[in-house]
C-alpha cells in the first residue's frame, strides 16, 4: 500500500438545488491522511450476420469488426462499474470542466496564473462534447459524469483496436490474440481507461503512436506522441524517443522527421498556447511549466509524499499480475527492429519513473498498453521455446502444439484480474453510491425538510479525498474542497487567487464549524479521535439517512482485500459503514423558535 501525507483543506461553496435552496460542501477539520505474424495467416472471418467463423488452420486473428465488438462490449462495462480512483478524485479535473460548462467551479493552485501548470485546452476538448450533448438532451449532471466516462472508454477501445492492428502486423497474430485477451480483462486497463486524468489521455495516444510505429505509419506515430506530450503530459514525450531513433538514425529520414515535428508543433502546440494564454491572461506554455515545476524547483512533487522503490512493482502486479512479471523480464526476438529499440519505450519509462521518490499509480498509465503487449510477446516466445522442446511435428504450427501454454497463462491472468476488479468494486464503490443517494434525498421533500430560502451545508470532513466529482452535487454551484471557488466574471481565470500555495500547506480559511453542517458524509471507523468522532453514534445531533459498506483496510488481510475470492474473502476483510447523515439540530432550532413565539 502506498502512503500519502496530505493536509486536508476545507471546501465550502453554495450549491443551488432548486429555485432557492443551496447546498454548501465543507470538510470540517484538518486530517493527516495515510493512504496506503507469427508466420501463420489470419483465418477468422465474419459472415453477413456478423458471427465469427473460425476455419481450421494454423492460427486465427480477429477481424476488425469482431475486435471492435469485443472492445465495445468491454467499454460498456468499464465506466459504469469502475469506482472513481483516488487519483482521479485528487486531480479534480471535473471541477474545472464544470467551470467551463457552467461558469462556476473550483480552482486549485495549479490553475492559478501564478503557476499555470495545467492546460485549459485539455479541459476544453472534454467540456465541448458535454456541452453539445446537454444542449440537445438537457441531461442532469450525474448523467453527464457517466457520459464523459463512457466517452473515455469508447475512445480507449478505438485506440486499442488500432494498437492491436499494429501488433498483429509487427509481432504476429498469436501475440495479437494474447494481447487482446489481456487488454480486455486487465484490471489496470479496467480502472485506467475511464479515468479523467492527463495520464489516461496519454495512454490512449501511446496506443496510437506505437500502433503507427508498428504499422510503419510514421506520421501517425509522430503526431500521436506530440498530442500526448503537448495536450496531455509532457513527460509522455519519453515514449517517442525510440520512434525518433528509428526514423532518424535507422531509416535516415531526417527531413521527414523534422517536417513532421514542425507540423505537429504548429497543429497542437500553437493552439494550446493561444488557448491557455487567453485563459491565464498572459503568455503561458503549460507543458514547459509542468517540466519546470517537477524537475527544476527545490521541492518539486516530493512534498506530496514519497514511496519505496517497490511501490510500482506491487502496483504493477496488482493490476496485471503474471503478465506484469512477464513484461518486465521480456527479452523478445523482434522482426525488423532490434530488441533494445522495440522494448525501449517501456524500459525508458521504468528507469525514469521507478527511480523517482514521488510515485503515484497514474504515472504508469501511459505504459499500461505496453505491459499488456510485452507480456503477450513473452507468452508467445515461451510457446516458441516450448515447441522446440516438444517432439517435432513438422505439419503443425507451433501455436497448435503449445496453445495450452497460452490458454493456461491467460486463464490464470483472467481469474486474477477479475478477482482484483471485484475486490476493488466491493471495497470502494460506496462513495459514488452515497452521492447518488444525496441527489435522491435532495429531491425528496420528506427527507429534505429545510427551508428553501436557506443555504444547506454539506460537510465531508476526513472524507474530502473521496469526493468523486462536482457533477454529483445537485444545483449549479460547486463545493469548496482543496480548491476554492473561481472569482466571478468573464476574467475569472485571469485573476490571481488569494490563499493558495504550491507547498501543500494548510489553508485554514476553508474551515467551518461542524455545528453549521446540515448534511455530513462520514466513514464510521471504530478508531475515534477528538477531531474525528463517530457521528453515527451521536444520535442526538445526527440521523443516518443511508449507509453503504466500505472496506476497513487496516483491519483486513492484505491478500484478501487485494483479490476477491468468493466465500472466503469476507472472512478476512472488515467492512464499516460509509454514511450519509442529516443533522437533527434544525428541528431543535425550529421548536425553540416556536416556543419563544408563544
Amino acid at each position: 500500500m502506498h502512503v500519502y501525507d496530505l493536509l486536508s483543506r476545507t471546501r465550502t461553496s453554495e450549491y443551488l438545488t432548486d429555485s432557492n435552496t443551496y447546498f454548501r460542501f465543507i470538510p470540517t477539520w484538518t486530517r493527516r491522511l495515510q493512504i496506503y505474424t507469427d508466420s501463420g495467416k489470419p483465418t477468422a472471418e465474419l459472415d453477413r450476420l456478423g458471427h465469427a467463423d473460425f476455419r481450421v488452420g494454423p492460427t486465427w486473428t480477429l477481424t476488425s469488426e469482431l475486435d471492435h465488438r469485443l472492445e465495445h462490449a468491454d467499454f460498456r462495462i468499464r465506466p459504469t462499474r469502475a469506482p472513481t480512483s483516488e487519483l482521479d478524485r485528487l486531480e479534480h479535473a471535473d471541477f474545472r470542466t464544470h467551470f467551463l460548462m457552467y461558469g462556476k467551479g473550483m480552482q486549485t493552485w495549479e490553475y492559478s496564473p501564478v503557476y499555470a501548470i495545467r492546460s485549459y485546452a485539455y479541459l476544453l476538448i472534454h467540456a465541448l462534447p458535454l456541452k453539445l450533448y446537454q444542449s440537445v438532451f438537457s441531461a442532469n449532471k450525474v448523467i453527464l459524469f457517466y457520459i464523459l466516462r463512457c466517452l473515455f472508454a469508447l475512445i480507449c477501445a478505438g485506440c486499442e483496436v488500432y494498437f492491436y492492428k499494429g501488433i498483429c502486423k509487427h509481432f504476429g497474430g498469436n501475440t495479437g490474440r494474447i494481447y487482446l485477451t489481456v487488454s480486455l480483462l486487465s484490471g489496470g486497463m479496467f480502472f485506467a481507461s475511464s479515468a479523467y486524468l492527463p495520464s489516461t489521455f496519454c495512454m490512449y495516444f501511446t496506443c496510437i503512436s506505437m500502433g503507427g510505429w508498428y504499422l510503419r505509419q510514421y506520421e501517425v506515430a509522430i503526431f500521436g506522441t506530440a498530442i500526448s506530450a503537448i495536450l496531455g503530459w509532457p513527460f509522455a514525450g519519453i515514449l517517442g524517443v525510440p520512434i525518433a531513433i528509428d526514423i532518424v538514425l535507422r531509416k535516415k529520414k531526417v527531413k521527414f522527421f523534422t517536417a513532421g515535428c514542425i507540423v505537429a508543433l504548429a497543429l497542437f502546440l500553437v493552439p494550446t498556447v493561444l488557448v491557455d494564454s487567453n485563459y491565464y491572461g498572459k503568455l503561458v506554455i503549460t507543458p514547459l511549466n509542468i517540466v519546470l515545476y517537477n524537475v527544476f524547483t527545490d521541492h518539486g512533487p516530493d512534498l506530496y509524499g514519497v514511496e519505496p522503490f517497490s511501490f510500482y512493482f506491487v502496483n504493477g502486479f496488482l493490476n496485471f499480475n503474471v503478465i506484469f512479471i512477464l513484461a518486465i523480464f521480456c527479452l523478445p526476438i523482434i522482426v525488423n527492429l532490434p530488441v533494445w529499440l522495440v522494448t525501449l519505450p517501456m524500459y525508458l519509462w521504468i528507469v525514469v519513473f521507478f527511480t523517482r521518490p514521488h510515485k503515484e499509480e497514474r504515472f504508469l498509465y501511459p505504459i499500461y498498453p505496453l505491459f499488456s503487449l510485452f507480456g503477450a510477446v513473452a507468452v508467445d516466445h515461451i510457446q516458441k521455446l516450448a515447441s522446440y522442446v516438444l517432439p517435432q511435428q513438422s505439419s503443425r504450427h507451433y501455436t497448435e502444439k503449445t496453445s495450452w501454454i497460452a490458454m493456461g497463462i491467460c486463464t490464470l491472468f483472467s481469474l486474477m484480474s477479475v478477482s482484483r476488479i471485484l475486490a476493488v468494486y466491493h471495497a470502494y464503490h460506496a462513495p459514488l453510491d452515497i452521492y447518488v443517494e444525496l441527489n435522491r434525498a435532495a429531491a425528496d421533500p420528506k427527507v429534505h425538510t429545510l427551508s428553501t430560502d436557506k443555504s444547506v451545508n454539506l460537510c465531508v470532513g476526513k472524507e474530502w479525498y473521496r469526493y468523486p466529482s462536482s457533477f454529483f452535487l445537485p444545483g449549479d454551484k460547486i463545493p469548496r474542497s482543496l480548491p476554492k471557488p473561481y472569482s466571478s466574471g468573464p476574467d475569472a481565470t485571469k485573476i490571481i487567487p488569494t490563499e493558495m500555495n504550491d507547498m501543500n500547506k494548510e489553508e485554514k480559511s476553508r474551515y467551518i464549524n461542524v455545528t453549521k453542517c446540515h448534511y455530513l458524509i462520514d466513514l464510521d471507523v471504530p478508531e475515534e479521535t477528538k477531531y474525528e468522532p463517530r457521528y453515527s453514534l451521536n444520535t442526538e445531533d445526527w440521523k443516518v439517512l443511508h449507509s453503504v459498506k466500505f472496506l476497513h483496510a487496516s483491519r483486513s488481510h492484505r491478500v484478501f482485500r487485494a483479490f476477491y475470492i468468493p466465500f472466503i474473502s469476507h472472512h478476512f476483510c472488515t467492512f464499516v459503514d460509509y454514511n450519509l447523515l442529516k443533522t437533527t439540530r434544525t428541528k431543535k432550532v425550529s421548536r425553540s423558535r416556536l416556543n419563544s413565539s408563544r
